[in-house]
């Protein structure tokens, strides 16, 4: 796929990215504590300082976004035509470090939930919050993803 805007644009673009209060992060936050469930952000303290913390349920929430965490089979988790290798690497680099912060903070004792933006495009905004409130509540779970597949966050299921 070419490029729409020239290279002076797009890296401008890219660089307005931010990593912490995303438009999905900040609808999952809203969501969740207008459910009354209380969180903290960003805690530095714990590996990948993940969006949100929830220590009573010692649990940890990121809100992936799909291109940039590698959604697998998701639309969203596209490669620019422009420097693919550049961008595989990165992507690689990104997902690894994802699992390598998973792992450690299940090492430690917490649960870990990903929510992908694509879940939050798709689905009911409002039953999704509520499945994730009632997964965090029940204790059972130590990995969750929202959706459960690609599929089922672009309606194909």
């Amino acid at each position: 796929m070419a490029d729409i805007v020239d290279p002076a644009t797009r890296s401008k673009i890219m660089a307005s990215i931010r990593g912490k209060n995303t438009k999905p992060e900040l609808q999952v936050r809203r969501g969740l504590h207008q459910l009354g469930v209380r969180f903290r952000l960003h805690r530095r303290d714990l590996p990948g300082s993940p969006d949100l913390v929830f220590p009573k349920y010692r649990a940890a929430l990121f809100v992936h976004g799909c291109f940039w965490h590698r959604h697998d089979s998701c639309r969203l988790a596209y490669t620019p035509s422009d420097n693919g290798h550049k961008w595989v690497e990165k992507f690689k680099a990104n997902v690894e470090r994802d699992r390598r912060q998973i792992a450690l903070l299940q090492q430690a004792g917490w649960r870990v939930f990903v929510i992908w933006e694509c879940a939050l495009r798709a689905n009911d905004l409002s039953d999704l919050l509520v499945a994730v409130a009632a997964e965090l509540k029940t204790g059972v779970s130590t990995y969750r993803e929202w959706p459960t597949s690609p599929n089922e966050a672009h309606g194909a299921v």
